[in-house]
């Protein structure tokens, strides 16, 4: 197999399970976890933070790992975080052990995600580096959709949410061997050097990438962490168990998710100014109708709507990370999600305490009213696609297939 094909695949699966049942789990499984550990709201929303928690300080480990010893080792250590986390899920008898499972289970998301921006850049052509990327992070979608399916199979079938974080774990030791494996061509580093100049990060273009980014990290973990809720609160959806809305909703989420595989078609045919107003109006609509309407068509649409904004957001924050900084690939995508880490840390803590005081419905109208503020404020002046170096306007060239001779650089 190719680098595009061999790194494609192995990123695809390390993400479906670091951002599938790793990240997702917890929000997905909490009606089980409230009744199970006697968890209120508000506990509930710090719990989901510490799990974010991790998640940032994978990011950071991450990038240490890489820089040292190359994208194999981070990759490798998060999805052994995964398979640790998720087997203390499925055993924990208390809170604290359940909170233990938890934060090292979404550690490995930000331990096994920007790595493979590394590794991309160091073994992909330009031109199929867009493609290549959309394909890793819409392993989430797959991730997330199977995790959804467990779930609504255990609501309907009796199934101890147990047996399903064990196989989910037993999925998480699979993928770590597949990655091992694949992942040797891109063992050490590439050398110091600009690799590690942080200050380079330091650019007005920056800014808006940022901002996004933490937009998409804050409303993004308050849907994944009480969306399902919220709906089992308002009674459930018609002829299914009240606590089966969260397995429905991360099925759909995951399965129009994989429109995420079009993202750097949709790009090129928009434009990125328009590309980023239309993901974030998606992420407005999706929340609001989790507040305003949580009934069949309500929530199938939602978590369709949460699903091609969480999955093509990542790929638009991959590409234009990695197009921006070419020379930092690894770190500038770092810092995006270290942004939105921050928003996911914030986000559920900060909403478990508003939903407690004002109700879930105004809550998520709130978060909603955040996303499309942000829409609002999107302009083409605030987005570059290139470094400041560069002038000129930008080529629009197609993305070159990967299995065709290198051609110059396009816009992806």
């Amino acid at each position: 197999m190719t680098p595009f094909w061999t790194l494609s695949a192995a990123g695809f699966a390390a993400t479906a399970i670091a951002y599938g049942p790793a990240r997702m789990g917890f929000g997905l499984f909490l009606s089980q976890f409230r009744t199970e550990f006697s968890i209120s709201t508000q506990t509930a929303g710090l719990v989901s933070s510490l799990g974010f928690l991790g998640f940032l300080l994978g990011l950071l480990a991450a990038q240490v790992m890489t820089n040292r010893k190359g994208p194999r080792l981070p990759v490798t250590a998060g999805l052994s975080a995964a398979t640790l986390g998720m087997a203390i899920v499925a055993v924990a008898s208390n809170l604290p052990v359940l909170a233990a499972g938890i934060f090292l289970a979404m550690a490995s998301a930000g331990l096994s995600w920007t790595p493979f921006n590394n590794a991309v850049h160091r073994r992909v052509e330009d031109g199929a580096r867009p493609v290549a990327l959309s394909w890793i992070s819409t392993g989430t979608g797959v991730g997330i959709a199977l995790a959804g399916a467990a779930a609504l199979l255990m609501s309907l079938s009796g199934l101890s949410w147990r047996v399903c974080w064990g196989i989910f774990a037993i999925g998480a030791a699979l993928a770590l061997l597949v990655n091992r494996m694949a992942l040797r061509q891109v063992a050490g580093t590439d050398g110091p050097g600009p690799a590690q100049r942080w200050g380079l990060l330091r650019r007005r273009s920056a800014i808006p990438l940022l901002a996004i980014g933490f937009c998409f990290g804050t409303t993004s973990a308050v849907y994944i962490s009480f969306a399902p809720d919220r709906i089992a609160d308002a009674g459930g959806l018609a002829g299914l168990p009240r606590d089966a809305a969260g397995g429905l909703v991360f099925l759909c989420f995951g399965a129009f998710g994989l429109l995420g595989l079009v993202t750097g078609g949709a790009k090129a045919a928009i434009g990125l100014p328009w590309l980023v107003r239309l993901l974030m109006l998606a992420a407005a609509v999706s929340l609001a109708l989790v507040a305003a309407a949580p009934t069949w068509p309500g929530v199938i649409l939602s978590a369709g709507l949460q699903g091609i904004y969480v999955m093509m957001t990542s790929a638009v924050l991959a590409f234009w990370s990695d197009r921006l900084f070419p020379a930092l690939p690894s770190q500038s995508f770092t810092a995006v999600l270290l942004a939105v880490a921050v928003g996911s840390v914030l986000g559920p803590a900060a909403a478990g305490f508003a939903s407690d005081a004002i109700g879930s419905a105004p809550m998520f109208l709130a978060v909603a009213a955040l996303a499309a503020a942000t829409a609002l404020v999107v302009r083409a002046r605030h987005i570059r696609e290139r470094p400041e170096t560069e002038t000129g306007p930008e080529p629009r060239h197609a993305i070159r297939r990967p299995d065709r001779p290198a051609q110059a650089p396009t816009a992806g």
